[in-house]
């Protein structure tokens, strides 16, 4: 699979000065991380889920979440799992006319459970189709709840022979509440780091945050402008998300909204980048669904460290994509921090003449930025994220 990869390979080869890799399930845990994207989260119960899942993909959806924690009622708990092993041996099931695996292109699957006892009990239970599997996600961890769904984790994965990732889901109010933030995020941290080979990424809960005090932030408005939970964003990154090789990758909090009735603020959206595009219709349509907020908060995500994003729409998947397509600019100037030559440091004016480049300093963001620009594609010179957006909306 590949970001952008439903589109066509002539429109890629316009778009792109460097096309997103190709990478399995199989590939290294590094790039499969930063290669997340839009992860799209679904009901277990959903009873097409086999047939929905392999639509997602047709649309460039490469991770997804099957949940059967807070999406389905307490009493469908049962009846989501039944599905899941079901969905699952469809899937791998399903073959090609030249008898080859047609599950071969499927996104990353995980599952979101809500007990430790369901990881080997799952794995156990979908036999062959595991192989379809790439992990689980675990809520609210911290390290007293966290540590026995990775033990889980390890024991099912040498039950099953098959590599399973986590990603553990920070949502617990004790990392909300200030007086005992620290000592969660360092228990945090000291759970993740023993197992840090299976912990694919860290996945923040925004919405268990504000309702712990009552709040929802409006479609106007993004994570960071709730000053409570853009605290805790900030001090989750400062501890787990470093970049001296001690942290991992955070992602982004789920945008909720998908249309909007009525709105108090202008949107937020510039024509001026729609005009040159030829796309004013792409920026009322995005207005009137409510995007232009979502591509804010995308850009405040990735000034603030995260990479990724958990969505809950299929309709918030391209734009996380379009915005993570690294710039020719930001590629020129990561290429050029990142030269042998430079291993000196200094400091050397950017090839677009506009910014300093101050080798040492920028290194570990040039390092990120060329991770990022391997998963994600380095676009045309000429081409901005309303050409990458416009291009993958299915005609």
């Amino acid at each position: 699979m590949r970001h952008f990869g439903h589109i066509a390979p002539e429109v890629r080869q316009r778009l792109f000065h460097q096309e997103p890799c190709e990478f399995s399930a199989g590939s290294p845990a590094r790039l499969l991380s930063a290669a997340l994207g839009a992860t799209l989260y679904s009901p277990a119960t959903r009873p097409r889920l086999a047939d929905d899942i392999v639509k997602q993909t047709g649309l460039g959806v490469v991770s997804m979440v099957l949940c059967l924690e807070d999406s389905i009622g307490d009493e469908d708990v049962a009846e989501g799992e039944e599905n899941l092993v079901r969905q699952f041996t469809d899937l791998a099931g399903r073959e090609s006319a030249d008898g080859t695996e047609g599950a071969a292109e499927l996104p990353l699957l995980f599952i979101r459970v809500r007990t430790p006892e369901q990881i080997p009990d799952l794995v156990r239970r979908l036999g062959p189709a595991v192989r379809l599997l790439s992990g689980f996600v675990l809520p609210k961890f911290t390290e007293e709840h966290g540590m026995p769904f990775l033990e889980a984790l390890a024991s099912a994965e040498a039950q099953s022979g098959r590599r399973l990732f986590a990603m553990p889901v920070l949502e617990s109010p004790e990392l909300l509440y200030r007086e005992s933030r620290v000592e969660t995020l360092e228990g945090i941290f000291r759970a993740v780091d023993k197992y840090r080979e299976r912990v694919l990424a860290l996945r923040l809960g925004v919405t268990d945050f504000c309702s712990s005090y009552g709040l929802r932030r409006a479609p106007d408005m993004t994570a960071y402008d709730v000053q409570i939970v853009a605290s805790v964003i900030a001090d989750v990154v400062n501890m787990l998300g470093r970049a001296d090789g001690t942290g991992f990758t955070v992602t982004g909090p789920v945008w909720e909204y998908f249309r909007v009735q009525e709105r108090m603020f202008k949107p937020q959206l510039r024509r001026s980048p729609f005009l040159e595009g030829q796309a004013e219709e792409l920026r009322e349509a995005l207005i009137e669904h409510s995007m232009d907020g979502l591509l804010r908060e995308i850009t405040m995500d990735h000034a603030n460290g995260l990479l990724g994003k958990t969505c809950i729409h299929p309709s918030h998947v391209l734009p996380v994509h379009a915005l993570s397509v690294v710039s020719h600019e930001e590629f020129s100037d990561a290429q050029d921090i990142l030269r042998p030559e430079r291993g000196g440091g200094g400091v050397l004016r950017s090839q677009y003449t506009n910014k300093m480049n101050e080798v040492k300093p920028h290194r570990a963001w040039a390092e990120r930025t060329l991770l990022r620009a391997e998963v994600f594609g380095v676009a045309n010179e000429d081409i901005g994220f309303v050409e990458l957006l416009a291009a993958g909306i299915p005609a």
